[in-house]
């Protein structure tokens, strides 16, 4: 007789037991459900690391654009340095969501993907060398009950088909005894079947009760087995389990920047810089530097003492120079005539730290006070441009104005221009938030 045997040939099953024969197989395929489900936790921390890597980015992305557009904006102060403070908390938020992505993938995700390597050794022709094992000890401890229990229901069948048999022949002995044509001969016929069917129903009987008793005797040791077998399943199961509420523990402490002292930092740094915006301050710099608190090159009586063909305008270096006091003499008007030394020409202390109009230079035609005709028609608070020559242009690099009639920029700023060139290098322009001045041309460049 075959060592193997079909668990499908001649049994069936009667219940969802697992001692049921072939039923343990719910409990071999829990073991490779155990690697599946591993690839599935690896996937679902990959997909959250990815998600916190996008929000990062973005967040830096946001800040970024929204720094750029608040420090070139309208607002000033203390009140502009709270509102920036919001990109600073994005941007330190987003190097915490960095960490936590990387601790996901490096940590968690590895920590998942060792442990599966260890755990499960697949086979060259397929499958795990852990299902197969378990698959094996099943069938080894199911083999012996299984067979018995295939004679048990062989001898339940021939049992079964013997009663059936006899009432047969029972049934056939009391419709003769009815019919007067039958021969007795005949009738002898049909009382030694019914004989016969008595004894096969004692027969078969017998060795029924006696496969039954024979696979209750061996259903103890057939139990044991079974339990040995799915024991060993269990403590594999009980490892990934226990590994896996692991792994989710870290997995939430990664998560959790609640209790990280450097996310509550940045909250208490950012509450800390908003309440250090002040009304009061910002509204007396603004007086200082865009109100009534500006100095003021007020218009003064000038003695017209320069010669008729001093036409050249000073550069910015001659310019600090005659600012720093510097007296200007022998000036000749004629060729043999000297003029005298001009009293206005050495400039005081107070005038040196006054605010010039930006476009203020030694020529009497450049004063912005000063009329352009007889009739003095020309608006010294008028632009001194038409629209049609001011030109768009972008800073090439950074620049802070040395004096209070240079403007400062940052590179990549944009502003106009409102006047070309002139000798010394330099044009005249409007920031965005309307302030007129100075600057170097070389330091800008038209945009298309």
């Amino acid at each position: 007789m075959s060592g193997s045997y079909d668990d499908s040939v001649g049994v069936e099953v009667s219940s969802d037991s697992f001692w049921e024969v072939g039923n343990y197989k719910r409990t071999v395929k829990r073991i490779d459900d155990g690697h599946r489900l591993c690839n599935d936790l690896m996937n679902c921390i990959h997909e959250r690391a990815r998600i916190e890597k996008v929000y990062a980015q973005q967040l830096t992305e946001w800040a970024k654009r929204w720094k750029q557009l608040v420090e070139k904006g309208p607002q000033y102060g203390t009140v502009e340095r709270a509102w920036c403070a919001f990109m600073s908390e994005a941007e330190k938020v987003s190097e915490l969501h960095l960490e936590v992505k990387s601790s996901l993938m490096n940590e968690d995700f590895e920590k998942i993907k060792n442990w599966q390597k260890e755990a499960f050794h697949k086979q060259m022709m397929g499958g795990f060398k852990e299902t197969k094992e378990a698959e094996d000890g099943f069938r080894k401890a199911q083999k012996p009950w299984a067979k018995k229990l295939k004679e048990v229901e062989a001898a339940k069948k021939a049992y079964h088909a013997a009663c059936k048999e006899e009432k047969l022949a029972i049934s056939r002995e009391t419709n003769s005894k009815a019919d007067p044509a039958l021969n007795p001969e005949q009738l002898k016929k049909l009382q030694d079947k019914v004989e016969r069917s008595k004894q096969d129903v004692l027969k078969t009987k017998e060795k029924y009760e006696k496969s039954l008793k024979e696979l209750d005797n061996a259903t103890p040791q057939y139990m044991e087995n079974m339990e040995q077998v799915f024991e060993q399943c269990q403590q594999f199961e009980e490892k990934r389990l226990r590994f896996f509420r692991e792994v989710l523990l870290e997995v939430q402490k990664h998560l959790d920047l609640s209790n990280a002292a450097s996310y509550k930092n940045i909250y208490r740094e950012l509450e800390q810089n908003i309440k250090t915006a002040d009304a009061v301050e910002d509204l007396r710099w603004f007086r200082a530097n865009q109100g009534p608190g500006m100095s003021m090159n007020w218009p003064q009586f000038e003695v017209d003492e320069w010669s008729a063909d001093l036409n050249r305008t000073l550069s910015r270096r001659e310019k600090k120079k005659a600012s720093d006091g510097v007296t200007l003499t022998g000036i000749n008007q004629t060729g043999d005539q000297v003029s005298q030394p001009n009293k206005h020409s050495s400039v005081s202390s107070y005038e040196k730290n006054q605010s010039y109009p930006t476009d203020w230079s030694d020529e009497e035609s450049n004063n912005p006070f000063s009329s352009t005709d007889a009739n003095g028609d020309t608006n010294p608070f008028d632009e001194d441009t038409s629209p049609a020559m001011e030109v768009r242009v972008r800073a090439l690099y950074d620049y802070e104005g040395q004096e209070q009639d240079e403007l400062s920029f940052k590179a990549g700023d944009e502003l106009t221009k409102m006047e070309n060139e002139d000798e010394q290098g330099w044009c005249k322009g409007r920031l965005d938030n309307g302030q007129v001045g100075l600057y170097p041309a070389n330091y800008v460049e038209p945009i298309q």
